[in-house]
C-alpha cells in the first residue's frame, strides 16, 4: 500500500513536535482528523510493539472519522479486530480505539499503559477526564511518551484547553516547556480548499459567535457559551472604595467539595458590584461560617442569600445547615432558585447598555478582586437538555455563578442617597462620588 504524506506545513508542524503535550487546531477545517489518522499509522509502523490509544467523545463518531478510513488505508497491512477495537499490526504494534460518552467511562482506562495517546476534539472532554488519561502515558519501554490532542474553541473542554496551550498558565506540577499549540485553519488544509470551496464560504455566513470560533479560531469566544454578554473589559474593573450608604448583600453557594461566597454592593441606580470573595473547598458547615464572618469584618448586609437546600432537615438532628448558620451569627435568607429564571435575569445584569455619550456600561459588574468568579462566568455552557439552562458541567465553574444568581433572584434594592454628606473612612461623600465615576459609574 502507498502511505505517501503529503502534508500541508502546519500538518508538518504536528508531525514534527516533539514534546509531551501537543495540540493541533483551533479552527474548522484544519486537516486536524487527517493528521491524527496519518500520525498513529506512522508510528505503528516505525515502532513495532508501540502501544497507541485513539479516543473521541462517542463511538459512531470515532468509526466514521478514524476507523473506516484507516481500514481502507492499512488494508494488507494491519489487521483490525473488532472485539478488541483495535488495529494490530505484523510488528506487534497495536492502536487501539476508545470513546467516553460519560465521565465516568474514562475509569475504564485505569490502569492500562499506552506510550501514545491521541485524544481527537479535546475540548468534548472534561479536564478530570483529560487528567485521568494522562496517567496512562507510561511505560518502561523505549518508545516515545506523547498526549497529542486535537481541538476547536468551544465545548465542555474548551476552558482547560485554553489555559494549557492557548493562555499558557500552568499549574504546579505543570511544566510550560511540556506544551506546544500549532494553529491551523481551514486556509491551511489546500486541499479541502480545492475539493470543497463551499466549505469556507460557509464557515463566512456563520453568526458572529461561530464565524470568531470556527474560521478563524477565536479563544476568547466560542459557541455554546450560555453568557456572551460577559466581556472582561467591560466586567472586570479595579477596586474603589464603597461608599458607607450603599447597600450591601451576600449571597452564597455551599457544599462540602466548595464554599463560593460573594459580598455585593448596590448604589442609588440599582447598580452592583461585587467587592469581595471567599473560594474555599472542604470546609465543614462551622469552619465557613467562621470564614465568611472573619471576612465580613462587622460589616451591616441588608440580607444573606443562600440556596433553599440549605433549609432541609437531617433525620439524625432535625437540624438544617441553614440552622448551624444562625447559631453561628449568620441569618441566612431563602433564595429562589427557579434556574432558568435566574440565568436569565443575570444575562439581563451583564448586558452591555450604552449611553448617550456613547460609553458603555452594565448593572452588574466584578471587582478584579474575585478571580474565580470572573474565571467561571464565562466558562457556563448552555445546556444540551435545555438550551435556556446553564449545563452543570464542568462542575468546578457552577459554584460562583449559582451564588450571583442567588443575589440576582433576590431583587436587591437601590441604596437610598443620604441627605446629609456621609463619610466613608476619611473620603467625604463628594470624592467617593468621584471616585465610583471614574469606574463608569
Amino acid at each position: 500500500m502507498d502511505v505517501t504524506l503529503s502534508p500541508n506545513p502546519k500538518q508538518a508542524l504536528f508531525f514534527r513536535a516533539t514534546t509531551r503535550f501537543v495540540a493541533y487546531g483551533g479552527a474548522r477545517g484544519g486537516g486536524k482528523s487527517w493528521a491524527v489518522r496519518q500520525k498513529a499509522m506512522l508510528m505503528a509502523l516505525h515502532y513495532p510493539g508501540i502501544r497507541i490509544l485513539l479516543l473521541r467523545r462517542s463511538f459512531p463518531e470515532l468509526r466514521e472519522n478514524h476507523i473506516l478510513p484507516l481500514m481502507a488505508q492499512l488494508r494488507g497491512i494491519a489487521q483490525y479486530k473488532e472485539t478488541d477495537k483495535a488495529f494490530l499490526f505484523p510488528g506487534g504494534s497495536r492502536i487501539r480505539f476508545g470513546y467516553c460518552d460519560r465521565e465516568a467511562d474514562i475509569l475504564q482506562y485505569q490502569g492500562q499503559e499506552y506510550d501514545v495517546i491521541f485524544l481527537d476534539e479535546a475540548t468534548q472532554f472534561t479536564e478530570f477526564q483529560f487528567q485521568a488519561l494522562t496517567a496512562c502515558l507510561r511505560g518502561a519501554n523505549p518508545f516515545p511518551k506523547r498526549f497529542y490532542l486535537t481541538c476547536n474553541p468551544g465545548g465542555v473542554g474548551h476552558h482547560w484547553v485554553k489555559r494549557l496551550f492557548i493562555d499558557r498558565l500552568y499549574k504546579s506540577g505543570e511544566l510550560p516547556q511540556d506544551y506546544t499549540f500549532i494553529p491551523a485553519r481551514v486556509y491551511d488544509n489546500k486541499n479541502l480548499m480545492e475539493q470543497d470551496p463551499g466549505y469556507v464560504q460557509m464557515l463566512k455566513s456563520l453568526p458572529a459567535d461561530l464565524r470568531k470560533a470556527w474560521l478563524d479560531g477565536d479563544w476568547n469566544i466560542f459557541a455554546g457559551q450560555y453568557f456572551p454578554e460577559f466581556r472582561q473589559d467591560l466586567h472586570v474593573i479595579q477596586p474603589f472604595p464603597i461608599p458607607a450608604w450603599w447597600r450591601r448583600y451576600f449571597a452564597m453557594d455551599y457544599g462540602l467539595d466548595m464554599l463560593a461566597a460573594y459580598w455585593i454592593a448596590v448604589d442609588h441606580f440599582g447598580r452592583a458590584f461585587v467587592y469581595r470573595e471567599l473560594y474555599e473547598p472542604d470546609l465543614i458547615i462551622s469552619q465557613a461560617a467562621q470564614h465568611i464572618l472573619h471576612r465580613n469584618g462587622g460589616e451591616s448586609l441588608e440580607a444573606w442569600y443562600a440556596p433553599p437546600d440549605l433549609w432541609n432537615r437531617r433525620q439524625d438532628t432535625g437540624r438544617s445547615v441553614a440552622d448551624i448558620f444562625a447559631e453561628s451569627g449568620i441569618p441566612l435568607a431563602k433564595a429562589q432558585n427557579n434556574r432558568v429564571q435566574g440565568w436569565l435575569d443575570l444575562k439581563e445584569w451583564l448586558k452591555p447598555v450604552r449611553d448617550e455619550s456613547g460609553s458603555e456600561s452594565a448593572a452588574l459588574r466584578f471587582f478584579s478582586c474575585c478571580p474565580n468568579l470572573i474565571k467561571s462566568i464565562p466558562a457556563l455552557q448552555v445546556s444540551s437538555k435545555n438550551p435556556s439552562d446553564c449545563a452543570t458541567e464542568p462542575h468546578e465553574f457552577t459554584h460562583a455563578p449559582d451564588a450571583i444568581r442567588y443575589f440576582v433572584a433576590g431583587r436587591p434594592l437601590p441604596a437610598a442617597v443620604p441627605l446629609e454628606p456621609v463619610q466613608n473612612g476619611s473620603a467625604p461623600f463628594e470624592n467617593q462620588i468621584q471616585d465610583f465615576l471614574q469606574f463608569g459609574g
